[in-house]
């Protein structure tokens, strides 16, 4: 399978960003390098089954490690950042797709339950994300990394202020 986005491994969590042309999915992906996360693929990301039949993505050949910024141009990633910022193939263990921000889009707001996607026949958490113009979506997304390596540890802090809130209001 072939997607247009962008794969990032970003403290151990395989980033998948996606979402339309021009949205600044490679934007994000370039703040994320500078930090110091890892470029996977960038404009089209390759997935395919892998260990267990989970999904694993990397970049064709022909284009991997290399980026388009828009005003820029092409940048190869080694060369600016040091081969330590490329990783060849990570697994997709969060889906990030961002839109262009919309009042009253009716985004998730208490984050008890992910919402999902099918990436080779895997549900894959999917989170979607408003990007507003001069936003930090690179922000956004290292805390969305960290936030699914608590809940894959089994902390969900929604879960546990709701709990929280649902036994004060219980309370005689």
């Amino acid at each position: 399978m072939r997607l247009h986005g962008a794969l990032l491994d970003v403290f151990g969590v395989g980033v998948l960003l996606l979402g339309p042309s021009g949205i600044g999915k490679s934007e994000c992906a370039l703040a994320l390098i500078t930090r110091g996360h890892r470029l996977v693929a960038d404009d089209v990301v390759e997935i395919e089954p892998g260990e267990g039949g989970a999904p694993v993505g990397r970049a064709p050949e022909r284009i991997r490690h290399h980026m388009e910024i828009r005003g820029l141009g092409i940048l190869y990633i080694p060369d600016l950042f040091g081969r330590e910022r490329v990783a060849e193939s990570a697994p997709v263990d969060l889906v990030c797709e961002l839109e262009r921000w919309r009042e009253g889009g009716g985004y998730e707001r208490l984050g008890l339950e992910r919402a999902c996607i099918e990436l080779c026949g895997v549900q894959m958490p999917r989170l979607v994300l408003p990007a507003r113009p001069g936003g930090s979506m690179a922000t956004v997304v290292e805390v969305a990394a960290r936030e699914h390596c608590r809940r894959r540890e089994g902390v969900n802090a929604a879960q546990r202020l709701d709990t929280r809130l649902r036994r004060e209001m219980h309370r005689p």
